[in-house]
């Protein structure tokens, strides 16, 4: 078998990669539920690998889809399935006659509640809310139009008075760790070129980071994060030494200036030649020889799919075979 189901003692098993990759829940997730409620439960083989039964596949999709339709994960996870099914039943009488309970595309009248959820420190109802939406559309229609809006929003807020640092830390840590736990899986099975990703000094500002390397990471690229705040010897040290395709950095608005621009052009100069070097957020500089400059999502997921599939994408030339 492929290694990622095989048969032993009778029954088939998956490996957690495999079962996320199955039923859509990230690794992360189903270590937590594993935890807190008890499910889903795995088996240990001799051979010292923990592994889960098939069979759990078919329950964890009922949860997600319970979830999506708002319930908690305290709720559904270690219910049993008569009352799962139970609660099911009712949702989706309930949403056939009023309507889903989150709209289909997030609009500017969502962020309101959202802001609520914020100001009330509700993780748990931020993470529904997104999975939610996370479940129904593309990655970069999903960071365009739920994440990006509530960071700016939160962010006006904060200028404005009505919220504290407090909430826009809150919500930062929110949305990353969020953002990671919808890259891994797609980490698990990205079979194409490396992409390192990191900021330089004096950039502490990660969530656009973060957003870049989940779009990459759903194209197909492998991701290699850094963080925020690397010196520029250390990234191109890491670049060279995994050969990696190409170094993505993020700059935000707030350091957008000669600082960066000059940061850019040291770690072009430091990178071996056939690494391409992509540029993107708020404060990145126009693109020049050797840097590629990215302003939106979209362009950005254009050209990590013209990586992944190892065509041209402009700036250097490819490297020799």
């Amino acid at each position: 078998m492929s290694g990622e189901a095989r048969k032993e003692d009778g029954g088939a098993w998956l490996s957690i990669g495999a079962l996320s990759r199955a039923t859509g829940v990230a690794v992360e997730t189903l270590r937590t539920w594993e935890s807190r409620y008890g499910f889903p439960r795995p088996e240990r083989k001799p051979s010292g690998h923990r592994v889960y039964p098939v069979s759990a596949v078919q329950r964890l999709r009922r949860i997600a889809k319970a979830l999506q339709l708002g319930h908690r994960a305290g709720q559904v996870v270690g219910a049993s399935e008569e009352a799962l099914g139970r609660l099911l039943e009712s949702s989706v009488a309930a949403t056939s006659s009023a309507g889903s309970r989150f709209p289909a595309s997030p609009t500017a009248q969502d962020l309101p509640g959202m802001l609520q959820l914020v100001k009330a420190f509700d993780g748990e109802g931020l993470f529904r809310q997104f999975l939610a939406d996370w479940a129904r559309i593309g990655p970069v229609e999903f960071l365009e139009s739920r994440i990006a809006p509530l960071v700016r929003a939160a962010g006006e807020g904060w200028e404005h008075g009505d919220l504290e640092v407090r909430h826009e830390r809150f919500l930062s840590e929110r949305a990353s760790d969020l953002l990671r736990s919808l890259r891994l899986p797609l980490e698990e099975r990205a079979a194409g070129p490396l992409v390192v990703f990191a900021t330089l000094p004096g950039e502490a500002h990660g969530l656009g980071l973060q957003m870049s390397a989940l779009v990459l990471a759903a194209s197909g690229c492998r991701i290699l994060y850094l963080g925020t705040e690397v010196p520029i010897a250390q990234v191109a040290s890491v670049a060279r030494d995994l050969a990696a395709r190409a170094v993505a950095v993020s700059v935000s608005a707030a350091t957008k200036g000669p600082a960066s621009a000059a940061g850019l052009r040291r770690l072009r100069e430091a990178l071996p030649r056939r690494v391409l070097l992509v540029a993107g957020g708020d404060g990145a500089p126009a693109a020049r020889p050797g840097i590629e400059s990215v302003k939106t999502l979209r362009d950005l997921d254009a050209w990590g799919r013209r990586v992944a599939a190892f065509l041209p994408v402009g700036g250097l030339p490819e490297p020799r075979a």
